[in-house]
């Protein structure tokens, strides 16, 4: 790195988290002081990043930018090496907007806010380390330093049940992380060279069967993440515990690192592996959108409801990471940039109705759209988008996905035609769910338990605003979707180019595989087969 630039990366990273070491020093009694400071760094940081890629980024290079490179612990080989692409650029601004807008919706936490608003900025700090990490071991780090303040942040500030949810939590997610450790050890170490710099991983070549059980590791590590069926079941107990605030990250952003490691690592690292998996991936996407909308319609807890929304969405992702084509790559990281921002929005509104109400089970609220009109309005409204509803962000993302499948020349025909079929049935359930919801919790026989009239407001200025400020990307986004494709087109066609071009030589060298009647190129691409043994020769 150039010594005269200014490290903007660092900078975003290390804001968050040396301002919250700095709370226990703010002279506050009540908490006021401190809920300010944490909401004014979030936005500072927020406006930091805002400003450098305005300013500095180069949306026409697929090449990663802000590159900073510095010795860290040369014992153990650890470098501070972070960077940012098309791929990690929307999920910082992303991060940025749902921690900032996060920090604001707790504004009424009393309960030892010095150590709730010092958590959050952590978190804040870690989460968007682990998008713009460079060296593994960096990565690690970032990844584990992450899980703490979510596992406190349940505990502490969840719902009755909130030990059992965030010991599931760190359980699971713990767990999986033994899997990025290893793996990461073995690329690491496989080869003349040893080294944890993540582009030098990629340029590797690797034996067919660690390169498989790498990739396999990956995959359950960031599988539980993201997350994938079966490892999903601390999802509903976390999203029905956590407080609004931890909902919001829970969905808008840990999920989010799960997609993004997928496709960073096992897409983009280990591509000869993915030609092996990447129906599998298809497969998973597919369970994960029918069986997270049977799931989500018998749920009777609202938030448990949303979290199975949120595992069946995730299915998409998946869909689109296997499409191997430059649509379906986009569509999977514009359904996880929709899907935090929809998700975030709609359990912040779960939480507001919460505020009123004092229950989260649907069949315990009733009536409440004449009380809670603007509420009402606003749930709708995330709602449609959750449900595609065209002109939304959701609608965009599915669709890319979709079509991303359908027109993919990898997959055979009969394949296809079953993934887009069954993936359609989730999309049928989603507004059967969804708009059942609505009539439980704003229509429907009032109850007799909440004293609608003489108790309930309807959402504060404070409320609409954090609302608007995550509807109205959902909304422009699905007006015009080039507000967030335009940053990361160029890394998607690079990505889509980086995984087909391993599958002629794979072909080759398994010429009758478990997929031969899953996949269709590889056995065409008879001329692109031999050039590249000729160009080997």
């Amino acid at each position: 790195m150039n010594a005269i630039e200014f490290p903007w990366l660092t900078a975003i990273i290390l804001l968050p988290l040396v301002a919250a070491l700095a709370i226990p020093l703010i002279p506050d009694k009540e908490g006021r002081t401190v809920r300010w400071y944490g909401l004014g760094v979030a936005i500072a940081d927020f406006a930091l990043m805002i400003y450098a890629f305005w300013y500095k980024y180069d949306f026409q290079s697929s090449t990663l930018q802000f590159v900073e490179n510095y010795p860290w612990i040369p014992q153990l080989g650890l470098h501070w090496a972070v960077g940012v692409d098309g791929l990690s650029m929307p999920l910082l601004l992303l991060t940025g907007l749902i921690n900032t807008l996060a920090i604001f919706a707790a504004w009424k936490v009393t309960t030892k806010p010095r150590l709730f608003y010092g958590l959050m900025l952590a978190m804040y700090s870690a989460q968007l380390g682990v998008f713009v990490a460079q060296d593994l071991l960096l990565f690690f780090l970032m990844w584990e330093i992450e899980l703490v303040p979510v596992y406190l942040l349940i505990s502490i500030w969840g719902g009755q049940n909130r030990r059992y949810a965030a010991t599931k939590f760190i359980l699971y997610t713990a767990a999986a992380s033994i899997f990025i450790l290893i793996a990461g050890f073995a690329m690491a170490f496989s080869g003349d060279t040893v080294t944890f710099d993540m582009a030098t991983l990629g340029m590797k070549e690797y034996p067919k069967t660690l390169e498989l059980l790498v990739y396999a590791g990956f995959l359950i590590a960031f599988g539980v993440k993201l997350p994938i069926f079966p490892l999903h079941t601390w999802l509903p107990d976390a999203h029905g515990e956590a407080s609004a605030p931890g909902s919001m990250i829970l969905a808008g952003v840990l999920l989010k690192m799960g997609g993004y490691a997928l496709i960073r690592f096992n897409v983009e690292m280990l591509p000869n592996a993915h030609v092996t998996f990447a129906p599998v991936l298809a497969i998973l996407g597919v369970v994960n959108i029918v069986y997270g909308a049977c799931c989500a319609f018998a749920q009777t807890n609202l938030k448990r409801r949303l979290a199975y929304s949120s595992i069946a969405h995730m299915g998409f992702v998946l869909i689109g990471i296997a499409s191997y084509t430059e649509l379906g790559i986009s569509g999977a990281v514009l359904q996880m940039v929709s899907h935090g921002l929809i998700a975030a929005s709609l359990f912040f509104l779960s939480g507001v109705t919460y505020d009123r109400t004092h229950t989260l089970m649907m069949d315990k609220m009733g009536g409440m759209a004449k009380v809670m009109p603007k509420t009402f309005a606003l749930f709708t409204i995330g709602s449609m988008a959750s449900l595609a509803l065209p002109g939304m962000s959701g609608f965009v993302g599915e669709l890319m996905v979709f079509l991303g499948i359908a027109t993919s020349d990898v997959y055979s025909s009969s394949f296809k035609i079953v993934v887009v079929l069954l993936s359609a049935v989730g999309v049928i359930l989603t507004p059967i769910y969804l708009l059942s919801m609505l009539r439980q919790v704003f229509y429907g026989e009032q109850s007799q338990e909440l004293h609608l009239d003489a108790v309930i407001s309807d959402v504060k200025p404070r409320e609409i605003f954090i609302t608007a400020c995550l509807l109205l990307p959902i909304i422009g986004i699905g007006f015009y979707p080039k507000l967030a494709t335009q940053t990361y087109d160029v890394k998607a066609v690079e990505l889509a180019a980086h995984a087909r071009e391993v599958l002629p030589v794979v072909a080759h060298q398994q010429p009758s595989n478990l997929y031969s009647r899953i996949f269709t190129a590889p056995t065409l691409a008879t001329s692109q087969v031999e050039n590249s043994i000729n160009i080997s020769e």
